[in-house]
């Protein structure tokens, strides 16, 4: 399984994501693959915000060797999910899609609400990359579940 976490600049919550599940599902011998994108592409080749970083850190990840994508139509072909940090992410992302199928992809990472963009208040790391791990975990459960039941 493919799973792409998208947030606006691909250097604070989806770097998040993106390293804590990857993690997860390597602990789990899972063999899925997560990457990360952002709708802009102003930090394109940058590493995570140092303040992700440091955060992740805090809870036992190591996400410093990521790098922020922007992200690309061919996106819906190369991914069976992508999970979006917040609305104005899920609009963009939607835009781009051709067909119901791609459309199908997307979805909110949280099922209910969005994920704050920590950017501009250094106090938020902490807890959305908490917020991050717990919903990382959950969707560890869920998407194990989800293809155990259709048989993947």
């Amino acid at each position: 399984m493919k799973i792409l976490m998208v947030c606006l600049g691909n250097i604070c919550r989806s770097p998040l994501a993106h390293g804590m599940l990857q993690h997860l599902a390597d602990e789990k011998a899972l063999g899925w693959t997560v990457h990360s994108a952002g709708t802009g592409n102003w930090h394109v080749g940058n590493p995570p915000d140092h303040r992700s970083v440091a955060a992740a850190k805090r809870l036992g990840y190591d996400i410093s060797t990521q790098r922020a994508r922007h992200f690309s139509p061919s996106f819906f072909d190369e991914y069976d999910h992508i999970l979006v940090m917040d609305s104005n992410n899920l609009k963009d992302v939607l835009r781009l899609a051709t067909t119901p199928q791609q459309k199908q992809k997307v979805r909110l990472f949280l099922p209910e609400g969005e994920v704050a963009d920590p950017y501009y208040d250094n106090a938020l790391f902490d807890p959305v990359s908490k917020q991050v791990e717990q919903r990382c975990k959950e969707l560890i459960t869920e998407l194990k579940l989800q293809y155990r039941f259709i048989g993947i």
